[in-house]
């Protein structure tokens, strides 16, 4: 954990005084939430190196999302096969019973149209803003930011709105992998790197699925009469791995662009293929 805190502490940039933050975060007020703002309120810091993410991942046929409206609209047109009470719904955003959650989703964008000094944060990875649920937290500081954000969402949406999760997995993949990449030579948090970036860059929403149909709940996963109760790895190649299982449904699937899944409960040692978040 240390080591961990103490590299974040080395990428992260020198902050800007109080003062110009307030003024620049005050000025951005007035703004659209575009790329251009987010690098005005820092611009006296120098950018991080290159981004280096091109290769990996494809960007999104959206565009990066920078209002609302526009994350709304991202959603549209993805052909997602969803059932709703044995109907098939074609386009889920529409639906009278989904669109409240699409609409808790969108409310985490606009608050960072309105109040970008609460929802945006600096990242290092990129070198410039970025909406603080697609951000690493870098200091003691951020943490507290997040916690004042969330509870100003809570506030102005009365329910959940989706993003915890995701950004909760990220965080914690972020130390992991750097103490597993320490231990053992691995390159994860390289690959981590890679896609946080392509989040950031694009403001895109990842959710996070945890909770394991678990099966028998006396017995742990590979113990399991039927393998499928939880997630595991079922084949390794040199392009990665090949997972199969379940996780219990939940709404952030349709309103997300990405997906995390990982473990929810204690693994023992019998259980390695299942011990994986991807």
């Amino acid at each position: 954990m240390r080591a961990a805190l103490s590299r974040r502490a080395a990428l992260a940039r020198p902050a800007p005084s109080a003062a110009a933050t307030r003024s620049r975060s005050a000025q951005a007020l007035e703004a659209p939430y575009v790329e251009d703002t987010y690098v005005a309120l820092d611009r006296d810091r120098r950018h991080a190196a290159p981004v280096a993410f091109a290769e990996s991942y494809a960007a999104p046929a959206f565009g990066r999302i920078s209002t609302g409206d526009q994350y709304v609209a991202s959603l549209r047109g993805r052909d997602l096969p969803v059932y709703l009470f044995g109907e098939n719904i074609e386009e889920f955003v529409d639906h009278p019973i989904v669109r409240p959650s699409v609409n808790a989703v969108a409310e985490t964008y606009r608050l960072a149209e309105r109040e970008p000094e609460v929802a945006t944060a600096y990242s290092s990875l990129i070198g410039g803003r970025v909406h603080r649920f697609a951000h690493i937290c870098e200091s003691a500081e951020d943490v507290v930011a997040q916690n004042r954000m969330q509870r100003k969402l809570g506030q102005l949406t009365g329910t959940c709105f989706q993003r915890c999760v995701g950004q909760d997995c990220v965080n914690a993949s972020w130390t992991t992998t750097h103490l597993i990449d320490a231990a053992h030579g691995t390159a994860y948090q390289a690959r981590l790197k890679a896609f946080v970036q392509h989040v950031q860059s694009y403001n895109l929403t990842v959710g996070g699925a945890m909770t394991d149909p678990k099966g028998d709940r006396s017995k742990p996963p590979h113990a399991q009469e039927d393998p499928d109760m939880f997630v595991r790895v079922v084949d390794r190649g040199p392009d990665g791995v090949v997972l199969r299982g379940a996780k219990v449904h939940q709404t952030g699937t349709l309103n997300s662009h990405w997906m995390v899944v990982m473990p929810g409960q204690r693994l023992g040692p019998k259980d390695a293929d299942y011990a994986i978040s991807a």
